[in-house]
């Protein structure tokens, strides 16, 4: 595994972590986001949305109360956010290992609810709120396809 924790400051900040980041991710891509509430999630789903040339990036909004949405930009981008979910059983029902196994990016808002549905091979992303505007943000690559990505970030 290889990590790395980058210190960003400022919304600006998070969207150019997250162009530099769409630039890297490829089709199959599965991103598992964890942060708190407010830490910064969707944000970064919007930077890399951003990144993949959506046409609109304000339609990127927490998936809370839908569970999934579904974006088209260079790569189709498929958002889910487990937080209101109870059991696995209730993320594997929507349909999640489909997603994973296609040909778009799947980012997954408080992934770590049910690790063991996540493929071996996935990024972690944990943000934590370092101040009122800043955050840190720890990147680990699990699996081959994903230490590359680490590296160059």
């Amino acid at each position: 595994m290889t990590s790395r924790t980058f210190d960003v400051h400022s919304l600006a900040d998070t969207e150019a972590f997250g162009r530099r980041l769409a630039a890297l991710l490829f089709p199959g891509s599965v991103v598992a986001l964890i942060g708190t509430l407010g830490a910064g999630k969707t944000n970064l789903v919007r930077a890399v949305a951003m990144g993949l040339d959506i046409p609109n990036p304000d339609v990127v909004t927490s998936p809370t109360f839908v569970l999934i949405q579904e974006y088209n930009a260079r790569l189709p981008i498929y958002h889910f956010d487990a937080y209101r979910l109870q059991r696995a059983g209730d993320f594997a029902d929507l349909g999640v290992h489909e997603y994973f196994s296609g040909n778009g990016v799947c980012l997954i808002e408080w992934a770590d609810k049910f690790p063991g549905l996540l493929p071996d091979e996935h990024l972690d992303i944990r943000i934590e709120v370092a101040g009122e505007h800043s955050r840190r943000i720890r990147v680990e690559g699990k699996g081959p396809r994903y230490l590359p990505l680490v590296s160059a970030l």
